[in-house]
């Protein structure tokens, strides 16, 4: 994991990087951007997860008693920003299937490209959890900025924010609202196109997800 600026992290294990090549090519039919996006986000949780709260408990093994390590997944709530995020969310629960799990519903307003939110609904005692935001695109930054915005409302005890994609428009945007919030991804690409796609990117996630247009 390589820091590109502060608080931004650049997931380049070669894993990592294989498997978004192959998701970024334009034959990669739904049914396999699926699994290779779950697979990749799975990678990719190893990274963002590496400094999850652990504690000791005692346990026995088939020789003797110890004192071992375990993480609280119950502590830790995954917030899917609807629908694109639901593709980084199931490798994510793959890894830490006791998570909780949050959604945000956002759409970017086709003309102003600003986030507006229809759907918000969270597992109780947020102070207590520690919250990763997972959504494939930063782009513009607006939907990421609102979500956070939402979230931090509810002081969650920690906030990260994960995504396949980041655009340099959508990191600056993002960091001028929440500097503070790490930001882990797998690749920073060139730019936005004038409709807010990112170049050269690998087309709509959500369409790619679940075969629309």
């Amino acid at each position: 994991m390589t820091p590109a600026q502060d608080n931004i992290f650049v997931i380049d294990h070669p894993l990592v990087q294989h498997k978004l090549t192959l998701l970024r090519r334009i034959e990669t039919s739904s049914n396999s951007f699926r699994r290779l996006l779950t697979e990749l986000s799975s990678l990719m949780a190893y990274e963002v997860l590496r400094d999850m709260p652990m504690h000791d408990v005692q346990i026995t093994t088939p020789l003797e008693s110890m004192s071992s390590r375990l993480i609280d997944g119950k502590k830790l709530c995954l917030v899917s920003i609807l629908r694109a995020g639901a593709g980084i969310l199931d490798g994510f629960l793959s890894v830490v299937p006791s998570a909780r799990v949050g959604h945000v519903g956002l759409y970017r307003d086709p003309k102003t490209l600003v986030a507006v939110e229809y759907y918000f609904k969270m597992p109780p005692a947020m102070k207590e959890r520690d919250v990763i935001v997972v959504d494939p695109m930063l782009a513009t930054g607006n939907s990421a900025v609102a979500a956070i915005d939402r979230l931090k409302e509810m002081s969650p005890r920690s906030l990260k924010f994960v995504c396949l994609l980041a655009a340099p428009e959508g990191i600056a945007n993002f960091q001028s609202s929440h500097a503070d919030i790490p930001v882990y991804t797998a690749a920073i690409d060139r730019q936005l196109n004038e409709h807010g796609y990112i170049l050269p990117g690998l087309g709509d996630a959500g369409d790619r997800i679940f075969g629309t247009r």
